[in-house]
């Protein structure tokens, strides 16, 4: 079912609807807002009229980031997707499974996990979209409630749009939920989705305070922004908005600094982390956790690539901690320790100081500012119990950068993935260890579904 036509109609043409009841339910909204759910139909007009329903629906966006849409830390997120589909994870589950194709370079457009990313993702844009008409039509509340919300929502819909353009190439960039706007939506070229996200970027900081709206990181304020926004302009080649964005959060050392132990970098209460997402139950494990973690081998589903754990130093303290292992006596597998189950006290990292470090070195290098870059290299190297870095020149630095990404981010949203793309890395790297590699294949095909439901969607991707 088409996400911008059918699927979306039934909430258009709606006088009235349970959002939150169906929002709650689906998403356990009640985790971010700790009250209790409210009860009975609630009509669309006045969603957006009281603070708690208004609140409700736009932090519910956040549990289906969680649970349902890429950054999530189940199968379908980008974690085990992309880390299948580049050199991160190796797939131990049944051929012909929905993770095979990723890991075989085998995806078809009738691919259904492809289309299950194109469509939850496009149906989270939709309820983002509701909210930001809702909250604009608004004469109820405040407008620093409003303003808070209408930024959170904007964020949620330029970061989502973000991952989407990195994975399809030209979409469409959807900011309405009017159905016969959007069930003749044209895909855009890559640098005005761009445009659009900065836009949304660039409203939403407008919008947002520096305080966090609650005592945990688990809401968007304007540092969040800034660190998508560091990433954005990394992306784009825009050197220096880049590192200026990264150094807010970087500089802000009374709110973001690394915590004594790397162990704790992915607790609730670590001070490095930016943006978190709490878990679907208090006291419960991280989707990542009952995802990666191994109790005995061999896998049942996936397993880190034994290559990417090989290369790191043997003194480098992430292998030491977050990298874990299982036997069956004879053979050995590793799996992503970085969330344990045995850990109640964890939430879901999508924004954490370490990146920014990273992508102000990249910005730095890129800018010819060696000595600069190579302090930052040096915090990442440091931290991890490694000395400083011997890299010098702009293609030294670099490769360390590459490298630190890779053994610093691993399986978290499909960094590796997409650096490997932005660096023009994707044939050299994994030309030789996948089946039929193919230029082609730095992007995943548009959903056939939708190609038939909405022709302007066409072309489709080049190799599909």
């Amino acid at each position: 079912m088409n996400t911008l036509r059918i699927h979306l109609r039934f909430l258009s043409i709606k006088n009235t609807f349970s959002l939150l009841i169906c929002l709650f339910f689906m998403t356990g909204c009640e985790d971010f807002l700790e009250t209790d759910n409210p009860t009975g139909q609630i009509p669309a007009q006045d969603v957006f009229e009281d603070e708690f329903t208004a609140t409700a629906a736009v932090t519910t966006m956040y549990a289906t980031l969680r649970d349902e849409v890429l950054v999530t830390g189940n199968v379908l997120g980008l974690g085990v997707q992309m880390g299948l589909y580049a050199d991160e994870l190796d797939y131990y589950g049944l051929v012909g499974q929905p993770l095979d194709p990723f890991f075989q370079n085998q995806i078809m457009a009738s691919d259904a996990m492809v289309s299950k990313t194109w469509n939850s993702a496009y149906h989270l844009i939709y309820l983002v979209n509701a909210a930001i008409e809702g909250l604009g039509a608004s004469q109820t509340l405040s407008e620093e409630i409003k303003n808070q919300l209408l930024g959170e929502a904007l964020f949620i819909r330029a970061l989502t749009h973000f991952y989407l353009v990195n994975l399809f190439g030209d979409i469409p960039y959807i900011k309405t939920t009017d159905y016969e706007v959007n069930r003749h939506v044209s895909r855009m070229e890559e640098s005005l989705v761009y445009d659009h996200i900065l836009n949304d970027l660039g409203e939403a900081k407008s919008l947002l305070k520096v305080d966090y709206v609650t005592g945990e990181r688990v809401r968007a304020n304007r540092y969040v922004v800034s660190a998508l926004l560091a990433r954005v302009y990394l992306y784009l080649g825009q050197w220096e908005q880049s590192e200026n964005e990264s150094s807010l959060l970087i500089n802000t050392t009374t709110l973001y600094h690394f915590p004594a132990n790397l162990d704790d970098t992915f607790l609730e209460t670590s001070p490095s982390a930016i943006l978190q997402l709490k878990t679907k139950i208090n006291g419960y494990s991280t989707t990542e956790a009952m995802t990666f973690v191994l109790v005995s081998g061999p896998p049942p589903l996936v397993a880190l690539n034994e290559d990417l754990v090989g290369e790191m130093d043997s003194n480098d303290l992430r292998r030491l901690y977050w990298v874990g292992e299982v036997t069956d006596g004879t053979n050995f597998w590793y799996y992503p320790n970085k969330y344990q189950q045995s850990s109640s006290l964890q939430y879901s990292v999508v924004f954490r100081l370490a990146e920014q470090y990273l992508i102000r070195a990249e910005a730095r290098t890129r800018q010819n500012n060696t000595i600069g870059a190579q302090q930052d290299i040096n915090m990442i190297r440091g931290r991890a119990g490694l000395p400083d870095t011997p890299a010098t020149t702009t293609e030294e630095l670099l490769e360390e950068i590459l490298k630190e990404r890779r053994f610093e981010l691993f399986t978290e949203h499909g960094h590796r993935w997409f650096d490997l793309r932005r660096f023009g890395l994707t044939g050299d790297i994994l030309g030789p260890i996948k089946p039929g590699w193919d230029a082609t294949d730095t992007l995943l095909p548009i959903p056939e579904t939708e190609l038939l439901m909405n022709p302007n969607l066409n072309p489709q991707n080049p190799g599909y």
